[in-house]
């Protein structure tokens, strides 16, 4: 019996995908638990459809974060913070401020896509953005005290 998948299986396969499998398995387990469809012909031309439409979303927001990676690519940002004589910043810089620093250079881009070290002295420092998940960029980050 074929089915179309409907959500991720262990040793069975991907969402989306279609394959064989027995014909109780199918009809007591998979079907019924909503885990599957029967793939007939009408199911399969939908499926189609719906891998067409996502492949296409997906590809124009990887576009998008292609473009924003281009005009971050080489920006340096300036993060002023109070710090110590010694160099030391009373607390540390988190993905909150470099988000704010971004927003205030005119790009919108959420605070958990950004990755950093720990940064709990003034200088200078190396953020990843994850724009999408084939697209990152590299930024730095010139933390002066205030």
């Amino acid at each position: 019996m074929k089915i179309i998948l409907k959500e991720d299986i262990k040793n069975l396969g991907q969402k989306d995908d279609v394959v064989s499998v027995k014909n109780g398995f199918g009809r007591n387990y998979l079907i019924p638990t909503g885990k599957a469809q029967l793939a007939t012909d009408s199911a399969l031309k939908v499926l189609a459809e719906n891998i067409k439409q996502a492949n296409f979303k997906q590809e124009k927001i990887k576009n998008i974060a292609q473009e924003t990676a281009a005009k971050l690519e080489g920006i340096t940002l300036d993060i002023p913070t109070k710090a110590g004589s010694n160099g030391k910043i009373f607390g540390s810089i988190t993905t909150i401020q470099i988000a704010q620093a971004l927003k205030d250079k005119g790009f919108e881009i959420d605070r958990r896509k950004i990755v950093s070290d720990d940064i709990k002295f003034l200088g200078e420092y190396i953020a990843t953005l994850n724009l999408h998940r084939e697209v990152s960029v590299t930024i730095n980050l010139n933390v002066i005290q205030e």
